[in-house]
């Protein structure tokens, strides 16, 4: 597998970007990983690196988007946060990404049994682990479909709250940052949402 190039870079699409990233996570489910040579590629990126996407996802043990969308070292930017939720940091890294670095495509990636969602769920207040929750309450108060045990203990419940945040979490980057709601108007670059499955490693993106 050819470590990018700018060259390479400036000929994916949006389109052929999100077509990497499902045939890497096929590969990925299938256990039949590319044989990279990461030792090469870490020489090869260390005068420059030309990702393809900005892949936000979160901070869970189970979801490294470099190893469930088969990826090697200067493929994607990995911007990872409990919840994968989005603030201004995180948008100015995403604009960096795609504006000045040339990433084609930018996914928010949640995932099946969110600990963070179950904390938005069950109102958890810890620290400054609070602020964080908060910004997931929206996709709690927006689910509308359960009308009972609307807690953590609810696996539907939590599973819709974790799309609801991943659509919401798209809407909100693209009302946040004009730099990057221009580049997705203009065609340069694509966003989408998916959910990944940690049981069968599975991304199902929101088309």
């Amino acid at each position: 597998m050819k470590t990018l190039t700018k060259e390479m870079q400036s000929a994916i699409t949006p389109s052929v970007a999100l077509e990497i990233l499902k045939d890497g996570n096929k590969r990925f489910v299938s256990n039949l990983k590319i044989n990279r040579n990461l030792l090469q590629q870490a020489n090869e990126t260390s005068d420059g690196q030309h990702p393809f996407a900005v892949i936000l996802s979160c901070i869970d043990s189970r979801t490294s988007a470099e190893l469930i969308f088969d990826q090697g070292l200067g493929d994607v930017f990995s911007v990872r946060i409990a919840g994968n939720i989005v603030n201004e940091d995180i948008l100015g890294s995403m604009e960096f990404g795609c504006k000045v670095a040339g990433a084609k495509i930018i996914v928010v990636l949640g995932h099946t049994k969110c600990g963070a969602v179950k904390g938005a769920c069950d109102n958890v207040a810890l620290g400054n682990l609070t602020g964080l929750i908060a910004k997931i309450k929206p996709a709690v108060d927006e689910e509308s479909v359960t009308s009972e045990n609307r807690n953590s203990s609810n696996g539907v419940f939590v599973e819709n709250v974790a799309e609801l945040n991943v659509s919401l979490s798209v809407k909100n980057i693209l009302l946040k940052s004009p730099i990057i709601a221009d580049m997705v108007k203009n065609g340069d670059i694509g966003i989408v949402g998916g959910i990944h499955d940690i049981a069968t490693g599975e991304v199902n993106f929101f088309e």
